[in-house]
């Protein structure tokens, strides 16, 4: 079987010249002229949206490791992590980020009716289906700690439980903001493609 790299013969000590160079051609990249030059084909193929089900799935194991690490923490550390204000101001950030490119792609696409190139919607769907997931395991992550603080007496666990429960909300706002870009990102059946 051929490849597509360059082959080269070789050369015998009386014959110094350049080698003798042989390559397959490519009918999408010939050189010929524009009559002759074929169009490669146009890709198919179908992207699903984010189940709601994987969500939940990685919110419910967010939750588990959430809790977990207060356990494991203690075991090790003999101290639990403290939550800054920092954690949820970054993750409301994030969501801010995620929602302001959704509205924008939102009235671009769905309500401007333009075409965006393909580039950026791949990158708008990746962002999406990023944030979907990562606010899902983040949010349950945060839930998980905050519930293994409920009914403790220690004296930080109503300031852990509160800054926690920030960062779920945030958690959830990517979810949502990301669900709806992706949705955004979509291109009725009747418009060309």
């Amino acid at each position: 079987m051929a490849s597509s790299a360059a082959t080269t013969s070789s050369s015998t000590s009386s014959d110094r010249r350049k080698p003798n160079v042989t390559r397959d051609v490519d009918p999408y990249l010939d050189p010929g002229s524009d009559d002759d030059r074929q169009e490669p084909p146009d890709p198919s193929g179908r992207l699903r949206p984010t189940s709601y089900a994987v969500v939940a799935a990685w919110a419910i194991g967010g939750l588990v490791l959430g809790w977990l690490w207060r356990r494991v923490a203690e075991e090790l550390n003999g101290t639990a992590p403290l939550v800054s204000w920092a954690q949820p101001a970054a993750l409301w950030l994030v969501a801010s980020a995620i929602g302001i490119t959704w509205w924008q792609t939102y009235r671009a696409v769905q309500v401007r009716r333009e075409r965006l190139e393909p580039h950026r919607a791949v990158n708008r769907l990746v962002l999406a289906r990023a944030g979907a997931l990562v606010g899902a395991l983040v949010a349950g992550g945060y839930a998980g700690y905050a519930l293994s603080w409920v009914g403790d007496p220690a004296e930080l666990a109503g300031q852990r439980i509160l800054r926690s429960a920030v960062a779920v909300l945030a958690g959830i706002a990517m979810v949502v903001f990301a669900l709806l870009l992706e949705r955004a990102c979509r291109v009725r059946p009747d418009r060309e493609s």
